[in-house]
């Protein structure tokens, strides 16, 4: 596309050599080479770099020598770009800080990527400064002819008009702009946001829930046939079913007898016949299991459990969590929020905390018929507290000691009837049976008490199908708020996957602005202006305009991923920005007037500007079309740049240059004044 094979070659050599220079570092810093490390990096932006240095390089050795050798032509060439390109390399460098701060999830899965980047384009600055420009004095043919290649002259035909034109109605332009930037408001505010897109881990977990009480065998018998039933059912999406059921009292996560987890291996997606995707996958199997009785289940995957678990405490995505005190208004409350939340769209495997329903064996003394026979409540007590076990003495050995613990016999311990026969001895004598004694009886009592910040407390957990997580959250804040009747000393919190999306995002609100007020300083700096740092930092918008179209277009929701897009995207709409009004600088500094000097660097650097924008959005477009595992994750990421690419090209082709001719300083006349000013 520069018309030079050679040329060409040269700075395609940038990226393996970048990416050398990466793993080295990477290496280094222990950054595994994982599918988020490596997605991170664009060619496109790797070769920017290289490509300036060498357009301008092929530029000027078609250009007359004026007696300079051909080595001398191209170190001034490479001399001549190497400012603007080692800023602009610097400004990227800069947009991806911020991700660095990012903590906990987000963190391990984007700080990888920021780092890897970070290092190629390291690499890629260092090349373009030391190899790029030996290459090009040694490779590049002496004599390039004034030849430029087809599709660069096409380009030009087309943009030269348009260009003329936008300079010709600079005001219409900007309409057009503010209209653009204005919808782009618009629907940026209707994308939904989540957290991180949800992996597809090839594997699902259903967590189900029985009535309390239920002994091991019938749990284990249950799971049994719901794995018969889903390998059934699903035979070419289900490879391999497994159920654990239980686990010991460890504080991190109990579950009881009642409780299993069902892990859920699938094949992959070729295979499948009834779904499309895991989603309608597991509307399917939430279908085919809802005919089991008294069972209830919550469908997620192994490591986005564990995630959530860790994060909140809870197993979904949202957990709505009362606090109070007393166990049976809690269940209530609970009752209610449960049949808000089901009536929200986007809502799936709503279910509350079983609190009561484990039985429990209650003994009630009779005090009268104790006096009459002369017993003390102490023996009767002590023989109910033997179907558990009763210590009575301990037997050592050398140093160790054990307790010596006496229990009733087993035929006792399992029939409430047994045990009322017991015969109890009277002090004169008399045996009489347990039951003229005692009441005996089953009740409910509670399953579990969950207690968080020394509160009980209850959850009404859920997942989220079909929409995104934050819209779902504000809304059944709103309507539990509105339609939940909170006694005093009551309060709703909420938990679960999006409190990652808050905290994430108030750190990059605080940390976006930074890097953008550096960038500012930065550009500042190279250009001494304070109206060209700004006239430059206006492609920032522009570049949001196009990121944002595409994430509606293609109906994803704002998430961390889209995020670093749009982070990575300024950088890239700066960089373009630097190197047209660079250019124009020269050609004023060279003594042309301020519209001429726009009009020909715009021209001049459509090569360069049109070069990096189709690498940018070729290196991203496998990422974006991506379907493999992860794929969830860049897509979003990947549909921003590309979008964004897009709109901050068409920006430095038009806009940039109109807002210049506008409100740029005019260098070519007064130099002195300049210079006495500077």
């Amino acid at each position: 596309h520069m018309g030079n094979l050679r040329a060409g070659l040269i700075t395609a050599l940038a990226i393996p050599l970048s990416m050398l220079f990466a793993f080295n570092m990477m290496l280094r810093c222990g950054i595994a080479g994982s599918l988020l490390s490596l997605g991170a990096i664009d060619f496109g932006v790797v070769v920017d770099s290289s490509i300036i240095m060498v357009e301008n390089a092929v530029r000027r050795a078609s250009e007359s020598r004026k007696g300079r050798s051909f080595v001398q032509v191209i170190r001034d060439a490479c001399l001549e770009v190497r400012r603007p390109t080692m800023f602009g390399e610097a400004i990227i460098m800069i947009v991806y800080l911020p991700i660095l701060t990012l903590e906990g999830v987000e963190g391990k899965m984007f700080r990888p990527m920021a780092l890897t980047f970070l290092f190629v384009l390291l690499g890629s600055f260092i090349l373009s400064l030391t190899l790029m420009p030996v290459l090009a004095s040694l490779f590049l043919p002496k004599k390039v002819k004034k030849k430029e290649s087809w599709i660069v002259r096409a380009a030009t035909r087309v943009y030269d008009p348009l260009l003329r034109f936008s300079l010709r109605v600079p005001l219409l332009i900007l309409f057009v702009a503010m209209i653009l930037l204005a919808a782009t408001l618009h629907f940026g505010m209707r994308l939904g946001s989540e957290f991180i897109p949800k992996l597809s881990e090839g594997s699902i977990v259903a967590n189900t829930v029985r009535l309390a009480g239920v002994s091991l065998d019938e749990s284990v018998r249950y799971g049994t046939r719901i794995e018969k039933l889903l390998l059934e059912e699903f035979p070419d999406e289900v490879d391999k079913v497994w159920t654990r059921t239980g686990t010991a009292e460890v504080a991190t996560d109990p579950m009881g007898l009642e409780v299993s987890d069902l892990f859920i291996r699938l094949h992959p997606r070729e295979r499948w016949t009834k779904a499309e995707t895991q989603e309608e996958l597991v509307t399917e199997m939430s279908e085919a299991l809802s005919g089991f009785p008294g069972m209830r289940v919550i469908f997620t995957q192994p490591i986005e459990m564990r995630m959530a678990e860790m994060v909140a405490g809870v197993r979904a995505d949202v957990a709505a969590l009362i606090f109070g005190d007393d166990l049976e208004t809690l269940e209530s409350l609970a009752g209610d929020v449960d049949a808000v939340l089901r009536t929200i769209p986007g809502n799936a495997d709503v279910r509350v905390d079983q609190l009561t329903g484990q039985p429990v064996l209650q003994a009630d003394l009779k005090e009268a018929v104790l006096q009459r026979y002369g017993i003390a409540g102490d023996d009767v007590l002590d023989i109910i507290e033997a179907i558990g076990g009763i210590e009575t003495g301990e037997i050592r050995e050398g140093q160790k000691r054990f307790d010596l613990v006496i229990r009733l016999d087993e035929k006792y311990r399992n029939d409430p009837e047994a045990l009322s026969s017991i015969v109890v001895p009277t002090p004169d004598g008399q045996t009489i049976p347990l039951e003229r004694l005692v009441d005996i009886y089953y009740e409910e009592g509670p399953s579990t008490i969950q207690r968080e910040w020394g509160r009980r407390r209850v959850t009404v957990q859920c997942n989220v199908r079909g929409r995104d997580i934050a819209s779902f959250v504000e809304e059944a804040r709103k309507r539990i708020a509105k339609e939940v009747d909170l006694p005093p000393g009551y309060y709703v919190d909420y938990g679960g996957q999006f409190q990652h999306l808050v905290e994430a995002r108030q750190r990059l609100m605080v940390v976006v602005p930074m890097a953008l007020g550096l960038i500012f300083l930065l550009l500042y700096m190279s250009f001494n202006s304070f109206r060209d740092a700004v006239l430059i930092f206006s492609g920032v918008p522009f570049a949001v305009v196009g990121g944002v179209f595409s994430l509606y277009w293609r109906g994803m929701p704002f998430s961390i991923s889209a995020a670093v897009g749009f982070i990575a995207l300024s950088g890239i709409a700066i960089l373009n920005g630097l190197v047209v009004i660079n250019y124009a600088k020269t050609l004023m500094s060279e003594g042309e007037g301020l519209k001429d000097s726009v009009y020909h660097s715009a021209l001049r650097r459509l090569r360069p500007v049109l070069a990096t924008a189709i690498t940018d959005a070729a290196g991203f477009i496998p990422m974006a079309l991506s379907t493999g595992v992860g794929a969830e994750v860049q897509r979003p990421l990947a549909t921003v740049v590309i979008g964004g690419v897009i709109s901050s090209t068409l920006l430095t082709l038009f806009v940039l240059p109109v807002l210049y001719s506008m409100f740029g300083k005019d260098l070519s006349m007064n130099n002195q004044s300049e210079m006495e000013e500077a």
